[in-house]
């Protein structure tokens, strides 16, 4: 049996860490306030963007432009967005898994531009070449972030060195659930476009193209780079409410742990004490009727 003086070490111990963990529960709860302003606040133009996207493709026609086709690189590149800092449950392992688990993307036929430590860190001990990091945008995602990540992915792109651009991020839908997901950048699939468009359009729109000015070509040059930098930060913002959340959570349970822990230990250094200061009546009595 431990003694009373181990148990009141564990106990001082577990004490020290549910301060640490309640600290950190706070902290995570006022920045989770704000993120998850910024990304209710952000996701209206989120959706928009893609929806206009959408359309435009919908309504073009046979149309045959670079970002609607396959880069003839095998190669693809994978935004990967985690968090910084640990402590947050099953937050970045759920991100790397997606990437490392689907069978596309092999650390031979796969890049990663990270946002965020810890994925690039796993992906990195997996083999994952790590092509850019961009981890300060995790400090408080910005609109210029989404710019910096879209030109340089754009740029490889458009220069053949790769074929396709994935986007994984963590999509936040309250405190204890969030999703992580993978959305394909470019190319755009024009069939899967053009049949989620037809679902949702009115009959009458269905048959009706769209006319551009100038040419579809220029007006898709000019728009699908803003539709890519809108998307990355729409899973910039939406990935920062997530970490938030989800360290919240982690760190509530934790603190809920340590109450336990502490509770219990409580409960076995009273009965210690209880046992020793029987042990020390016991002994006087004996010894005062052997005197006796």
């Amino acid at each position: 049996m431990a003694s009373m003086r181990d148990i009141k070490r564990r106990k001082e111990s577990v004490q020290s860490t549910e301060q640490i963990t309640k600290a950190m529960k706070l902290v995570s709860s006022v920045k989770l306030t704000k993120a998850k302003q910024n990304a209710e606040e952000s996701k209206p133009y989120f959706d928009t963007m893609y929806e206009t996207v959408a359309g435009m493709i919908a309504k073009s026609g046979q149309m045959s432009h670079p970002f609607l086709q396959k880069g003839k690189s095998d190669k693809k590149v994978v935004i990967v967005v985690s968090s910084n800092r640990g402590l947050a449950g099953g937050y970045n392992s759920n991100i790397v898994k997606l990437v490392s688990k689907d069978e596309r993307f092999t650390p031979e036929n796969t890049k990663i531009f990270s946002v965020g430590t810890k994925g690039r860190d796993a992906l990195e001990h997996l083999g994952y070449e790590i092509v850019n990091d961009y981890s300060e945008a995790m400090n408080g995602p910005m609109y210029d972030d989404a710019i910096a990540v879209g030109k340089d992915v754009l740029s490889q792109f458009t220069m053949g060195n790769i074929g396709e651009i994935y986007l994984v991020y963590t999509i936040f839908k309250n405190t204890v659930v969030q999703i992580p997901t993978m959305v394909k950048l470019l190319p755009i699939d024009a069939d899967d476009i053009t049949s989620e468009s037809e679902e949702a359009a009115d009959p009458l729109e269905r048959i009706t193209l769209m006319n551009y000015e100038p040419a579809a070509e220029e007006a898709l040059d000019a728009i699908v780079p803003k539709y890519i930098n809108s998307l990355i930060f729409g899973g910039l913002t939406e990935a920062y409410a997530s970490e938030n959340g989800a360290r919240m959570q982690a760190m509530d349970s934790a603190t809920s742990n340590a109450e336990d822990m502490i509770s219990d230990l409580s409960l076995r250094y009273n009965r210690a004490r209880q046992a020793s200061i029987t042990q020390e009546l016991t002994e006087i009595i004996a010894g005062a009727s052997a005197i006796q």
